[in-house]
């Protein structure tokens, strides 16, 4: 039996808790036997990690702790915490650097597995806090499990807000623009609309045909071409107006 068991052979453990465990650690959780504890904790996760490193932490009747992990050689709580730490202080860094979207939603990304694995050891602690009442140690390891979840929640919340602002100025910044964008199209299409008819005719006159303008004086004929031009132009001008220029500002 011990051979299909998580736990070190040299472990003695009582035979609920082998029985108990499979061939992969599974979710985070606490069994008591016999006043033995036994907690299953995960290593902090890594991104895209999909398979969590188990670790094993074994309090007997007396009040000592030992540990052991499948994947390597084990740690103490202590520095099992102090490894959540640090990676939420890694995180915390890299969102006080963001510049981008994509830099927010990197520690976004990062963070979300660490903040369930907080969440869940914080509440397998309080657990194992109310089954073993006398291990007093239990108390500070719940509380910094406790505080690891409000940092990382807080992060998360924070980097979330973040991500949104930046969205937002994004999106303003490119409503601003297609505005402007269409304000010089406009611009653009009030000056081809009033030089047009201007255009056309002083194209049409250029050419020869007989219509007895061309035995006026020059002037004249300059003078009343650009006259009929401009109105022409004035009067295309006010139908490709925005229409939303001639609304009451009420």
């Amino acid at each position: 039996m011990a051979n299909a068991s998580l736990l070190p052979d040299d472990w003695g453990v009582p035979l609920t808790f082998r029985l108990r465990l499979g061939t992969r650690v599974g979710r985070q959780r606490m069994m008591t036997a016999e006043g033995h504890l036994l907690l299953i904790l995960h290593a902090p996760p890594e991104l895209h990690q999909e398979t969590r490193a188990g670790r094993f932490f074994w309090r007997l009747p007396d009040g000592t702790w030992k540990h052991h992990s499948p994947a390597g050689s084990g740690v103490a709580m202590a520095d099992h915490l102090n490894e959540y730490e640090n990676h939420i202080d890694l995180l915390d860094k890299k969102e006080q650097k963001a510049q981008s979207s994509k830099d927010y939603f990197a520690v976004l990304e990062a963070m979300a597995p660490i903040l369930r694995a907080t969440r869940n050891m914080e509440k397998v602690l309080q657990e194992a806090r109310r089954e073993i009442a006398a291990a007093r140690e239990l108390i500070d390891f719940r509380d910094r499990a406790y505080q690891l979840d409000r940092t990382a929640e807080l992060l998360v919340t924070g980097a979330k807000h973040a991500l949104d602002f930046k969205m937002a100025q994004q999106a303003e910044e490119q409503s601003r623009a297609s505005e402007q964008m269409a304000q010089s199209a406009h611009r653009l299409n009030v000056l081809a609309a009033f030089f047009f008819p201007l255009a056309t005719i002083s194209g049409l006159f250029g050419m020869d045909i007989r219509t007895g303008i061309g035995d006026l004086s020059p002037p004249v004929v300059f003078i009343g071409v650009l006259v009929v031009g401009l109105i022409l132009g004035g009067v295309l001008t006010q139908y490709v107006r925005v229409p939303g220029n001639h609304r009451s500002k009420d």
